[in-house]
């Protein structure tokens, strides 16, 4: 009865949604709203993967565990994870698995980690690199704006551990904004990076949805202090599409990105995680992709690459080698 009292007065006020529009829960025996999404759109066919498995997947999945470490692969449910461990590559996440921030699209879990870091973590980052057989090593986090320093300190210390353990390997970091602190990013850059990877995700309209806490012209400013500070450490950006964004407003983002100096830029279809991350405006056509691609590079960006299952830290180590014949000034 209380069910068609409900839907009775949505009736009467002349809003009743769509069933597939609505989510409900009972709570103390009564419907509860609980959220409003758009109805269930498939997936098109050039977004469909392979599910994890193989020899690859299983030892990394081991080593990994083995040594108490995170990945983004795993933390954010990344589709190519199957592709990438396969191959065995793998994108390290440090500061544990708790994000200060609670950005709309990501799925690692969010907390309060209260000034927890676990000091031998590089060394075990270090260890799992030289057992995958790394050669190219991707480092991630966590926002920590619980720290001083934004955890700046535990990327250095990684870098370095890495120096150590495997001499010849490259080091590719994909920092937090550390809430505009230079003291933070000069840290990071004085550990000598390869590249440097600061992700804007998306439009500026959009920030106050998708990345609450952060902020466009900060995640801009940081970017072109890393060149001020080491002109010779190439920079690099991801972006989402599918959100709600316009191509206009993507185009306007590429060409704030190349004022600020940026090498390499990623674009991908966003794909909810979950039911708890914000939804899929619509999906991007290979063509798009392509589309996009192209402003960038007339843009003058010097290495673009978009497609649907892009991620800022797929085929990486092909993106860094795409400037290995450019000279960085």
């Amino acid at each position: 009865m209380k069910i068609l009292r409900l839907w009775r007065i949505f009736a009467e006020r002349g809003c009743l949604p769509d069933a597939s529009e609505l989510e409900w829960k009972f709570k103390m025996g009564d419907l509860v709203q609980i959220a409003v999404s758009p109805a269930r759109v498939r997936r098109p066919e050039w977004l469909k993967v392979r599910l994890p498995g193989g020899d690859n997947y299983v030892d990394l999945k081991r080593i990994l565990h083995g040594q108490a470490l995170h990945t983004v692969c795993e933390s954010a449910r990344c589709p190519n994870m199957g592709e990438c461990w396969g191959h065995r590559t793998a994108t390290f996440m440090i500061l544990g698995d708790l994000c200060t921030r609670r950005c709309g699209f990501c799925a690692v879990p969010k907390g309060r980690p209260t000034g927890q870091v676990d000091g031998q973590e590089p060394e075990r980052v270090a260890d799992a690199a030289a057992a995958m057989g790394l050669r190219y090593i991707v480092v991630t986090s966590v926002d920590r704006d619980d720290l001083k320093d934004g955890g700046a300190t535990l990327f250095a210390l990684t870098i370095a551990a890495l120096r150590r353990r495997i001499p010849a390997c490259q080091v590719e970091v994909l920092i937090p904004d550390f809430r505009g602190a230079d003291e933070a990013l000069e840290t990071v850059l004085r550990a000598r990076p390869d590249i440097l990877n600061h992700n804007v995700e998306t439009v500026p309209r959009l920030y106050a949805v998708a990345r609450r806490g952060s902020r466009y012209d900060r995640s801009l400013r940081l970017l072109r202090r890393s060149r001020e500070f080491e002109p010779s450490i190439p920079t690099k950006s991801g972006l989402m599409v599918g959100l709600g964004e316009t191509f206009e407003e993507l185009v306007a983002v590429l060409r704030d990105l190349h004022g600020v100096g940026v090498d390499i830029v990623t674009i991908g279809q966003y794909l909810r995680p979950s039911r708890d991350q914000l939804p899929v405006a619509r999906f991007y056509t290979p063509e798009e992709f392509a589309a996009l691609r192209q402003e960038g590079l007339r843009l003058g960006i010097r290495h673009v690459e978009s497609g649907p299952l892009v991620r800022s830290s797929y085929h990486a180590h092909e993106q860094t080698k795409s400037l290995s014949d450019c000279v960085i000034v």
